[in-house]
């Protein structure tokens, strides 16, 4: 997590059209005797592999180099190495500021780094296609079976395309979440003419400041934006981005916090 003091770029992958279930509708937690915390529990408390294997394995830097080209092309925003760094950073961050072992939190910062590997198949169902891309890699790195199922599981339940919005599984899925979700700044948008800005573009663009707060003591997840309202108003934040902040609400809650956010030190979540 950055420092507190800094303005952190962060931003949200751009859909195509966000047409989810009816706002309201919640995961199905606490139906069953399977609690979300055992779905990512394991006798050891200490990763298999680290993230900086994962960085430094050439396939995995291909394949997300590649994923940011094809989706340059199509006019979404920076999925590259900025995005997907800045991702593991956070997820591992949440679940370290929560109090949660070293390997939960390294495997929140593996997921975040190949979370978006998919898009190098295509965007639709990428999270889906990342999940099974990334199987065979980090078989090939080592990483035992137990960890390599909760990393799956993250990348796969991540998105929110295809008509539907991603459910958090477990805290490894719900920190990716939030980190992915929250990375919202001008920083992302490739489109040189601001002139031909879409929604998305425009919403980015405005936004000069993003920082993702954890308060553990009052159990609450914050994400504190700075926007340039001539730019974008704030309700179009919400027009284009209430799926995303939907599911950093249920990821919230599955780590037993409150999600708000704040626009220019205004509450408005």
């Amino acid at each position: 997590m950055a420092d507190p003091g800094q303005s952190v770029s962060v931003a949200v992958t751009a859909v195509d059209e966000p047409t989810i279930l009816p706002l309201g509708s919640e995961p199905r937690y606490g139906k069953t005797d399977i609690e979300p915390t055992e779905a990512a529990a394991a006798e050891r408390t200490t990763p298999s592999i680290t993230l900086a294997e994962v960085r430094a394995e050439p396939e995995i830097q291909a394949l997300i180099r590649q994923a940011n080209k094809n989706l340059g092309v199509l006019g979404f925003t920076e999925h590259g190495f900025r995005h997907v760094g800045l991702v593991a950073n956070i997820a591992r961050n949440v679940l370290r500021l929560l109090g949660y072992d070293e390997r939960q939190q390294e495997l929140a910062a593996i997921a975040g780094f190949i979370h978006d590997i998919g898009n190098v198949i295509s965007r639709h169902g990428h999270a889906t296609s990342g999940a099974l891309l990334a199987q065979s890699i980090l078989v090939r790195l080592g990483m035992a079976a137990d960890d390599m199922a909760v990393v799956l599981g993250a990348i796969g339940s991540h998105g929110d395309s295809e008509h539907r919005i991603g459910e958090p599984v477990h805290p490894v899925s719900a920190a990716l979440i939030l980190a992915d979700k929250s990375d919202v700044h001008r920083s992302r948008v490739r489109n040189n003419d601001p002139a031909s800005f879409d929604q998305h573009d425009r919403v980015n663009y405005a936004a000069t400041s993003s920082f993702l707060r954890v308060d553990a003591e009052a159990k609450t997840i914050t994400l504190e934006l700075t926007i340039d309202t001539t730019i974008a108003p704030v309700m179009q934040y919400f027009e284009i981005f209430l799926p995303r902040m939907l599911m950093c609400r249920h990821a919230a809650e599955l780590l037993g916090c409150a999600f708000h956010i704040t626009m220019n030190e205004v509450v408005v979540l």
